[in-house]
This record gives structure tokens, sequence and C-alpha cells, in this order.
């Protein structure tokens, strides 16, 4: 492994941080070398920490423990991400015979420098009670091959020698910090400590002795392992293993989305995790065993579930017949979990309540890596850690065997209200999992509408003719809000290029809950002189790709089984014409029926149709002159001609996107036209 100190770099940081100690600024620069490696750490794994003096309000010197807070990553951690807690009072602790969870996090929060900060690890004891200035750990990947060998002491002292103490497998906490430093005092040489089926530690009086530590005890562990043959793979037999990836996936996510709707009454997306490796596992003979050992470490529970759902899917011949099989193995899973709940539950005696039993993690053959998360940031997060899962276990069984955390301890982890307070308790977006398809979405309507459904939660694809705008579009929209964007530049008059853009939603997500059909444009002429190729030019933009693109959306719909809504961008020329925009209008009319036919067709699936009735919103739609074409007909400024309504109010385009919201959260409302024009008589559908 690289050691990537670097002391100019290290200087840098203390310039950079020159408001806090130094000692904190280069625990912000060793923390983060280590963070930015997904060998060692991966998505808040690990916690670091310095031990330092500063003085309090009333101008007394304290010694303070500066630990990785609750919440942050290191790789991107700042000063504010370590929390100061007094350290004299931390070390008192230790007299102690025992100590609660709840006590220690008491203590630890009672004795924090600013209120304010996040809650300190909780392995702050461990920190705590070790001597040294600087303290390292992560879960890197070489370490946990080694820890979680069944004669780890023994790998560890031919590949360490002394250098690194050995602590037996306890539940972060008290009692390991007390552990800990028990095994560091008896011998006061050692450099680290490697915790069994856990992580690796390391501690130094700089900084840089610390991160050199660790990096080279991980690089031994590295040497000993690629000294090992990789065992090779049993390829498995079965229908889908020569179907291909994206056949496959296309067929099994939304039918897994669906599935997990049902179950859970909440939206969820699916991910494809491409790799070889984690394809060549999930389609091996050995996959049925080696993945149901359990987790590489303790704290990878809450993200990936103990074990990973395995599919080798056999039935092609429908969705009907598919579905039935993936829904039997969802279901072994779902019983499988309840019973390992049941069971630690009695034997511990605990009263704790059974969590959501879904699989986050699925193994698949011919196919590979495939998680699946409330948000796409839980299933990045599941699937970075099983891709590393997959080569710790694969390497484990290489050097020797696997023998991590059995079910009961792992229970105790999955369970821990510390550990599950990593996951935060913020209240979900009221479009959480959900995925919208948006086409005109580079400017107008269609990226105002984006933009308030990202808002609420929902993932995102757009689509749009104008390649630079759509992109600055999906940046700014990726930029303020933590959802999935897929920009995709997009015809949607060429039929085939659509159908193929389902296929990258599904790609993306695994389905679509919402088609928002906004693209259309304003073709003009007398209807008894305009020719027939501008007509029919009209119709293929105007009501045709609307068609294809609806068509494309209940397909999916139907699959899901969970309902599905789509929305139309009609006109107020649908009800009333203006002179010379029949080419306009009339397409526009058809969308009307074409919204009310899809109500009629496809109500009994929970499939709602709806459309919105728009006048006078200032977009591309118009070109300039036309709009101060049709004030001067009517006497009026441009501003004017955008207030003649009712209200006398100018209706924009974030009015039509909230009546577009709206209706996707209108349960019960189908076959809906839906006006917002500010008031005009003559265009109202009654």
């Amino acid at each position: 492994m690289e050691n990537k100190w670097k002391d100019s770099s290290a200087q840098a940081a203390i310039e950079k941080y020159s408001d806090v100690h130094e000692d904190i600024a280069l625990r912000i620069y060793t923390s983060r070398l280590i963070g930015a490696d997904p060998a060692l750490v991966l998505h808040g794994g690990g916690n670091t920490s310095v031990k330092s003096r500063t003085k309090n309000k009333v101008n007394e010197e304290v010694d303070v423990l500066y630990v990785k807070g609750s919440g942050w990553d290191l790789d991107t951690i700042e000063p504010p991400g370590l929390p100061g807690v007094l350290l004299d009072h931390l070390i008192k602790l230790r007299d102690l015979d025992s100590l609660s969870d709840e006590d220690m996090v008491n203590e630890q929060r009672t004795h924090l420098l600013d209120a304010n900060s996040p809650n300190p690890s909780v392995e702050t004891l461990l920190h705590a009670f070790l001597p040294h200035k600087f303290i390292d750990h992560s879960h890197a990947d070489a370490s946990l091959v080694i820890a979680n060998q069944p004669d780890a002491e023994k790998t560890c002292q031919k590949i360490f020698g002394n250098t690194i103490g050995i602590v037996p497998y306890i539940m972060p906490g008290f009692a390991l910090a007390k552990a800990a430093a028990e095994v560091y005092e008896k011998d006061k040489n050692v450099e680290g400590l490697m915790l069994i089926n856990h992580g690796l530690f390391t501690f130094g009086s700089t900084a840089k002795e610390s991160y050199d530590r660790h990096i080279h005890a991980v690089t031994l562990a590295e040497e000993y392992i690629a000294k090992k043959q990789p065992k090779a793979f049993t390829p498995l037999e079965g229908p889908a293993i020569n179907e291909g990836e994206k056949k496959i996936f296309n067929a099994l996510a939304p039918i897994l989305r669906g599935l997990y709707g049902q179950k859970s009454g909440k939206s969820w997306v699916v991910c494809h995790r491409k790799s070889e490796k984690a394809k060549a596992f999930a389609s091996s003979e050995e996959c049925s065993t080696w993945s149901q050992v359990g987790t590489a470490t303790p704290d990878h529970v809450i993200r990936t579930k103990q074990k990973p759902l395995l599919l080798n899917l056999k039935q092609w011949q429908s969705v009907d017949l598919l579905r039935d099989e993936v829904a039997s193995a969802l279901e072994t899973y779902y019983k499988n979990y309840h019973q390992y709940f049941k069971l630690n539950k009695d034997a511990k005696g605990v009263d704790k309540t059974e969590l959501d039993p879904l699989p986050r993690v699925l193994l698949v053959a011919g196919l590979g890596l495939v998680t699946i998360g409330k948000t796409i940031k839980e299933t990045k997060i599941a699937a970075d850690i099983y891709l590393h899962t997959i080569d710790i276990i694969h390497k484990s069984f290489s050097v020797g065997d696997y023998a991590p955390l059995k079910s009961d301890d792992l229970f105790d982890m999955e369970y821990w209200s510390l550990e599950q307070a990593k996951l935060g308790k913020s209240k979900a977006s009221v479009l959480q999992g959900k995925v919208a398809y948006i086409t005109g979405a580079a400017s107008g309507i269609g990226l105002a509408t984006a933009k308030l459904f990202a808002e609420q939660g929902a993932n995102l694809y757009l689509a749009d003719l104008s390649e630079d705008k759509l992109n600055k579009a999906a940046d700014m929209i990726r930029g303020k809000h933590k959802v999935g964007v897929t920009a995709q530049v997009l015809n949607v008059v060429d039929e085939n290029a659509v159908r193929e853009s389902f296929a990258e939603v599904v790609a993306n997500y695994g389905g679509v809950d919402f088609l928002i059909s906004n693209a259309g444009n304003a073709m003009q002429g007398a209807i008894g002189e305009i020719e027939l190729k501008v007509l029919r030019q009209s119709f293929e933009l105007n009501f045709f790709a609307h068609q294809i693109l609806a068509s494309e959306a209940v397909r999916l719909f139907l699959i899901q089984k969970t309902g599905g809504v789509l929305l139309f961008n009609a006109s107020k020329a649908a009800f009333n014409p203006g002179k010379d925009f029949g080419p306009y209008a009339l397409p526009k009319a058809a969308i009307v029926a074409l919204t009310k036919q899809y109500a009629l067709d496809y109500g009994q699936f929970g499939i709602r149709s709806n459309a919105i009735n728009a006048d006078r919103i200032r977009t591309a739609l118009f070109a300039e002159e036309v709009v101060k074409e049709r004030a001067a007909a009517r006497g009026l400024s441009a501003d004017d001609y955008f207030k003649s309504n009712l209200l006398q109010q100018e209706v924009f385009d974030t009015d039509v996107a909230q009546g577009f919201l709206n209706l996707a959260l209108a349960e019960k409302t189908t076959g809906s036209i839906l006006t917002i024009d500010g008031g005009n008589i003559a265009a109202s559908p009654r």
C-alpha cells in the first residue's frame, strides 16, 4: 500500500487550518489520507483522534481528546468533525467496573468542550484509554482478511511479529476500551492493535508516525495475502448465466422494485454494480456458502444486512413466472431473517423491535452485484461495501478460511442503538425512492418541474434536445439535492430512442414512478392552408411522442405492480384554440383524450393519468416576436399580456410545476385536467 504522506501537504494543511491548533490540522490531514483510500475505510468507517491541550472559558489549560464525530466521513472531515472531550474525565471512567452504552454517551456528551458538537465516536473511550497522542483506526481490507481467520492470532504473529497486539472480539464500547488498554499495557512496545473480526488500530507520538505505522501494517498484510494462490471459482450452470447482464437486470429490477414496494409500502431504487469479480463470484458454486457466512466487519451489517439474497434465475418464459420465482426467494429470505431475529431476541432476553427484513444486497448469477435502497446513496454505500466484501471473502478462503462474527454477535451490532444512530433518523422526503422521467427538462416548465420533484426527494431522468442546457440543468440539481440525476439527450419523436431510454431508466434506478410528458412545440398556420407535412410533424411531437412515452411508462408500471402516474402537458389550446394555431391545438386536444383514455384503461391497476391545461407561461415555446404579436392584437404590452387573466396575475413555470407535483401526490385523482392559467373561462374544461 502506498504511503501518501507528503511534508509539503502536511504543511499546507497547517496553513489552511491556521485557526485551529496544529495538532488538529495534522489530524485532519492524515484522517483524510486514510479516508480517501477505499481499501482502508468506506462510508463513515474507521475513526481517528488526537490528544492536545487548550484553554477553557476560565483560561485554564485542559487536556482534550479530539475524536471523529458521528456523521462525519474521514475523507471529508473538517475541524467541526473532531469534537473535543475533556480527557481527564474520560480516563477516570476506566476505574469503573461497568458503564452502560447510554451512560457512556452521556458522560462523553456532558464533557464536550462545545455542546453543539456531534456525538463523539462510539470508540472514544478506546482512544482515551490508550496514552498515545495520535491514534488511527481503519477497516482495511487486508487487515480484515487476517482478522477473520480462525487462527488470526497465529497469523498476525507470522505477519507482524511482536509489533501488533491482539485484542479478542468485544462489542465496541466500555468493555472493549478497557480490554484494548490492557493488551497494550502488557507490551508497551507494540505499534498497534489488531481487533479480531473488527479492524486495525495504530498509534504514535506524531500524526506521521501513527499514519506510517498504519500503512506499514496494512502493507505487510497485503504482502502476506499476495503470496497465496487465489482459489478459482467453480462456474454455476443455469438458464440466466448466458442471458447477458442488461437483459437480466432489465427483467429483474422492475420486479424487485414492485415486490419491495408491496412488502414495505415504500419506494426503492435498484443499482447494478458492474464488476467482473462480482459477476464471477455470484455465478460460482462457492457463492452459495461463502456469501452466507457473515459480514467482513460488524458495522457493515447496518448497510448490507448479515447475508445477501442469492438468485440463479430460471423462469424466463414470462414476467409473471419470473416475479413468482423472485417473490419466492424473497419470502424465504424474509422468513429466515425473522427466524434469526426471534432466535437471538429470545436467547438474549432483550426487548427489540424487528427491523426491516428486506435484503439490501443481491448476488445474481450471470449478473453480479445488485443493491437496493430507499435512496441512491444507500444503494451506492451497500454496493461499495459489498464489492470489497467479495474480495475479502475470496482472499480469506485463499489464505485459509473465513470466520467472521457469528450471527448472535452480528445481531447485537445490528440492533445496537448506537450503531443504528449512524443511519440517522431524519424524516424521509415526500418522494423518497420515487423516479420521475421528465421530457423538455432543460428549461421552462420541464426544468421547474425537475427542480421541484428533486426538492421533494425524487430521482430524475431528464430528457431534452439541448445537450448544453440539459447538462447545466442536471449539474445544478445535483449540486443542490441529494438525489439521482440522469440526463439524456433525446428526440422524443424517435420511437426506438424513446424505448431505449426506458431501458436506461431501469439501468439507473430499476424502474419509474412518474412520467411528466412535457416536451412540445407550437407550430402555426391556418388549418385549411397548412401543409400536411407540417401538421404531421406537429402530431409526431405534440401527440405521438406522448403516446410512445406513456406506453413505455405503463409497461414498466404493470411490471412493478405498484401503480404509477402519467402527467401530460396539454394546453389551453385544447379547449380554446387561437387563430392560426390549429397545428398546435389539434394534437393538444388529442392529448386531453389520451389522458382520459389511459385513465379509463389502466385505472384498475392503480395507474393514474392526468394533464395540466396551462396558458401564457414565459417559456421558449413561443418566440419573443410571437408574444409581441399576440399582445399587440389585444392592445397589450408583452408584460400585460402575461397578466391578462381573471386574477390579473402572471402565471409562472413554477406554478405549473407545483400543479404537476399536486397531481403526482393526488392518490385518488385520475382523468383530470388541471387548469393553471390565472383564469380563462373560455379555456376551462367544464
